[in-house]
């Protein structure tokens, strides 16, 4: 007797890991940025390292707002469009197995068998037939606003962390070059592990990440260097 058996994909991964990833990704580039130009504008290593400490909170308070009020939007959306589907399908039934058939034949089921597959998809559960082949809604993509917040919040806050502690620990002579090293770093090791985790290819997602990592802490350091000279 053949049992069946769940295979997991990667695309299940997507929720927890965009929001994780953007995070990480957010919390080095951010307070990296912040303190490169901090410290460009030749401010002391005290000075820096509460720079840096004030954005790590900052920034994952306001990722996890960000977030929470995001993922909430659309799953506000997402059940609006469920209740109005079910109330469709509770005053005309027939009508919405025809539009469902309608679906499976564009898909390129025959009209009979694609008339079939829509019965008896609806007779198991006609919402959640037309949530996941009408609207594209199903429990892969379902948003979930607690998980994407406490990910992007804790995600950016370690993210942060390492910038943070190389300010803390590198002479002041070298903070800006040490952190600006350490940052390209961490974020290459970050893009290949997120793309190996999506399966994604690795490259593309270390190159990219790389580059506007660099353009962010250069405009930074740029900007610092300015005041820094006008302030002075």
């Amino acid at each position: 007797m053949h049992t069946m058996h769940r295979e997991l994909h990667n695309i299940e991964k997507i929720g927890w890991l965009r929001a994780a990833v953007l995070g990480a990704n957010d919390g080095i580039v951010s307070t990296a940025s912040l303190l490169v130009g901090v410290a460009a504008a030749s401010s002391s290593q005290q000075a820096i390292v509460l720079t840096g400490i004030a954005g790590l909170v900052a920034g994952a308070m306001s990722m996890a707002t960000g977030e929470y009020v995001s993922v909430s939007s659309q799953s506000d959306t997402e059940k609006a469009a469920l209740a109005e589907e079910a109330a469709e399908i509770a005053e005309n039934y027939h009508h919405e197995h025809r539009e469902l058939t309608f679906i499976y034949m564009q898909r390129g089921l025959d009209a009979e068998l694609a008339e079939q597959v829509a019965e008896q998809l609806m007779r198991h559960d006609a919402l959640a037939a037309h949530a996941r082949d009408e609207l594209g809604i199903s429990t892969i993509t379902t948003a979930r606003p607690l998980q994407a917040a406490w990910a992007s919040a804790a995600s950016f806050a370690v993210g942060a962390l390492l910038p943070l502690l190389v300010t803390f620990l590198a002479p002041a002579e070298w903070v800006i070059s040490a952190v600006m090293m350490t940052t390209l770093i961490s974020l290459a090791i970050l893009g290949g592990v997120a793309a190996k985790t999506g399966g994604a290819p690795i490259l593309p997602g270390v190159l990219r990440i790389s580059f506007w990592s660099m353009l962010a802490m250069g405009v930074s350091s740029a900007v610092g260097a300015l005041f820094g000279v006008v302030m002075g």
